[in-house]
């Protein structure tokens, strides 16, 4: 069996190019309901897909497994990964830790993170979530879960400076309603949603997409079930040894994300600026050595 360094949809993805037709509208049926696709019988992945059952079996093995057992096999392990709590984490990491301080071990971790991560984000797709942020006729709805809020909110106060029309949704459901409310068709909606995904993300998602919203999700290598109803969505890899899983790579798009759109909204974005720190200036709010 392959290594656990990519996830199967890792696999899928960088390998599309290297697809025959059939092989390519498999992976496509697959990546679509992943990864419960694959944990039925044969048969049915290739009748949902309209292939055969000897395409199946080829592309398997071109994903790198003997036969079908090992590939539904590795898709079990993947989610059990997806579903396990922090205790459980801790206790996998600490079985087999590495020797080192943990200043290498994490480090190690993140960096490859960030290059396994990096290496299945297309530039291109990246391009367009940041020109659709910078656009200003649309408003730009940004939200996240009971850890990833953070995150949010980081991107939120600076994009808040970059542009106007910016709304930080909060976490609580109950407040969703005010939010959603003055949402217009192909306004942008920037959710974070990881393991373990939200019910309550996923019903604003929703929601979000039935009025004709532009979705952009940032998700974990398992991907949240909004990638289904998400125009753009970028998977990172967060797994370090620690019982809580790593904002690194997420982080890391969020910061070239705002460079990139203020670069794209700068005349305006300046303007903007200079008022912030008049204001700043007015209320005394830093202090000011010269």
């Amino acid at each position: 069996m392959p290594g656990s360094e990519f996830t199967i949809a890792d696999r899928i993805q960088s390998g599309l190019d290297n697809l025959t037709r059939a092989e390519r509208q498999l992976a496509h049926s697959i990546l679509e309901n992943y990864p419960a696709s694959g944990l039925g019988p044969l048969s049915a992945l290739a009748k949902d897909a309209d292939v055969s059952g000897p395409t199946v079996l080829r592309m398997v093995q071109k994903l790198g497994f003997k036969g079908y057992p090992d590939f539904q096999a590795a898709l079990r392990e993947e989610l059990r990964a997806k579903a396990r709590n922090p205790i459980a984490k801790h206790d996998t990491w600490t079985e087999g830790a590495p020797s080192g301080h943990v200043l290498n071990r994490i480090t190690d971790a993140v960096i490859d993170n960030i290059r396994h991560s990096l290496a299945q984000i297309e530039p291109a797709a990246f391009d367009d979530a940041c020109a659709l942020i910078a656009e200003t006729d649309r408003a730009v709805y940004i939200v996240g879960g009971r850890i990833s809020h953070t995150i949010a909110e980081y991107l939120y106060l600076h994009m808040q400076v970059i542009r106007p029309g910016v709304i930080h949704v909060q976490s609580t459901s109950n407040t969703w309603p005010h939010y959603l409310l003055d949402l217009k068709e192909g306004d942008v909606v920037v959710i974070f949603d990881v393991r373990r995904y939200e019910n309550n993300t996923l019903k604003l998602a929703e929601m979000a997409h039935a009025k004709g919203a532009k979705i952009i999700l940032f998700t974990d290598q398992w991907r949240s079930p909004i990638h289904a109803l998400s125009d753009i969505c970028f998977s990172s890899r967060i797994v370090v040894p620690s019982a809580w899983d790593s904002a690194v790579m997420p982080m890391l798009l969020i910061e070239t994300m705002i460079s990139a759109v203020q670069d794209l909204c700068w005349t305006d974005t300046r303007t903007r600026m200079e008022a912030l720190e008049d204001m700043f200036d007015q209320t005394k709010l830093f202090r000011k050595f010269t």
